[in-house]
Formats: C-alpha cells, structure tokens, sequence
C-alpha cells in the first residue's frame, strides 16, 4: 500500500510481476515506458531483448505515450511510470506527492 514509480526501461521489469490473483500486475493499469521509436532512435531496437512498450501492452496494460523525448508520466493508483529519462523529475515529483498525502 505505498505508492511506486519506475522510469524509461524499468518499467519493463513489471511484466515479471504479478498481483495477488496472479495476473499481470499491469493489465487494466493505465501505464507508460520507453517507446519503440524513441528505442528506434537510438538505433537499439535489436539490442535490447525486449521492448518495454510492446511488452507493457502484451501483458495488458494501457500503454499512453507522449512525444518522443519529452516528459510524459502516468499515474494509476499507486503505481507511477515516467517514458524516458527527461520524465524522471516529473515521476519523482508525483512519487513524492504521494507520500506527503
């Protein structure tokens, strides 16, 4: 019950995740990460051995994004993701928000 924040690629780490019913924790989470195009971009699209956008959407999260490069962060909940590293300020602002409520 205390919120949670990743940004850029960890929120890839939630497809390891499951909530207590043993689903995706994401699925139904409304939820952002590192785009495939802003991966594309930086030319590591066959690098990485996952794309954390596809993987965000397979294990049934809403997946919104901003524009490349710029600061988009998502709230559901406690859990709070930021798109890439210029969201990092913003995601660290809306976590600690969270916990002087």
């Amino acid at each position: 019950n205390k919120p949670v924040a990743f940004v850029c690629h960890a929120p890839g780490v939630l497809r390891h995740v499951k909530s207590p019913d043993g689903k995706p924790l994401v699925e139904g989470k409304n939820v952002t990460g590192f785009t495939n195009t802003e991966e594309e971009a930086v030319g590591l699209t066959n690098v990485v051995p996952f794309l954390v956008e596809d993987e965000l959407i397979a294990k049934g999260g809403i997946y919104s994004k901003g524009e490349d490069w710029g600061s988009y962060v998502v709230m559901d909940g406690l859990l709070i993701t930021g798109q890439n590293p210029t969201s990092s300020a913003a995601t660290a602002a809306r976590l600690i928000e969270q916990f002087a409520d």
